[in-house]
C-alpha cells in the first residue's frame, strides 16, 4: 500500500480535523469530512467546473479559546479553503474562478457557519466539451445510522432539538462528561445551518447543567 493511497483511503473514511464553527464563544465543530461534502457539492453546482481535492485549515488561532477544545480539534479562528478542479474550455477561467470562489465562501457561512477568511485555488486540468456536460458527482455523506442507545438526560435534550439528526459515536461516546465539562456529539439534519443546530443544543444543555459547566457541541455529520 502506498502512502499516498492511504492517506486518500483516510481522509475518505475518517472524519479528518475537527473545524472550529462559528466564534470562539459558541463552543462547536465540525468534522472536516462533513464541511468537505457540503463544499464540494457546491463548488460542483458551478457549471463547466469538475472539483477535485479540498481541504480546510487554521490561518490563525484566536488569541483566546474560553471553551475547550475536543481532542483533534483545531483552536478557533479564521479558516481557509484549499481546493483544486478541473475546467471546461467553454468559460473563461477567471470567471470560473471566481465562481468557485464565491460558491464556497456561500455555502462554507450560510449552510455551515465556518468562518472562511481565504479560498486558494488550483485548476488542475481543462475538460474538452462544453459547458455544463457531465461532472463528476461530490461524495456522497455516509450512510446515516440510528442513534447510539443513550439515556442520558443530556442526549435526550439534544435530540429533541430541531435539525439534530442523531446522536453519533464518530470520534467516542455520544455524550462525554469530565470534571466541568460535557460533550455531545450529533449529526445535523441536512437542510439545516450546522452552527444554529449546534448553538440550539449548546444553550438548551447550558441551561439544564451545573453552572460553570463547560458545554461544547460537536457535529460529525451531516444527514
Amino acid at each position: 500500500m502506498t502512502e499516498g493511497w492511504a492517506t486518500t483511503v483516510r481522509e475518505r473514511l475518517g472524519p479528518g480535523r475537527l473545524l472550529p464553527l462559528g466564534e470562539a464563544k459558541d463552543g462547536a465543530w465540525l468534522t472536516e469530512r462533513a464541511a468537505r461534502t457540503v463544499l464540494l457539492r457546491a463548488a460542483a453546482a458551478v457549471r463547466g467546473v469538475v472539483p477535485g481535492p479540498l481541504r480546510v485549515a487554521l490561518v490563525a488561532p484566536d488569541e483566546e479559546a474560553p471553551l475547550p477544545v475536543p481532542p483533534g480539534g483545531l483552536p478557533p479562528g479564521p479558516l481557509r479553503i484549499t481546493a483544486e478542479f478541473a475546467a471546461t474550455t467553454e468559460r473563461p477561467l477567471p470567471v470560473l474562478a471566481e465562481e468557485v470562489r464565491e460558491a464556497l465562501f456561500a455555502s462554507a457561512a450560510g449552510e455551515l457557519g465556518l468562518g472562511v477568511a481565504e479560498v486558494d485555488l488550483r485548476v488542475t486540468g481543462l475538460v474538452e466539451g462544453p459547458a455544463g456536460g457531465p461532472k463528476a458527482p461530490a461524495p456522497a455523506p455516509p450512510p446515516g445510522r440510528t442513534s447510539p442507545a443513550a439515556d442520558d438526560p443530556a442526549a435526550l435534550a439534544a435530540l429533541a432539538v430541531e435539525g439534530v439528526a442523531a446522536l453519533t459515536d464518530v470520534l467516542g461516546a455520544p455524550v462525554h462528561r469530565s470534571e466541568g465539562r460535557l460533550r455531545v456529539e450529533l449529526a445535523v439534519t441536512s437542510g439545516h445551518r450546522a452552527l444554529d443546530v449546534a448553538r440550539s443544543v449548546r444553550t438548551r444543555l447550558t441551561s439544564s447543567t451545573p453552572e460553570g459547566t463547560a458545554v461544547t457541541v460537536l457535529v460529525s455529520e451531516i444527514r
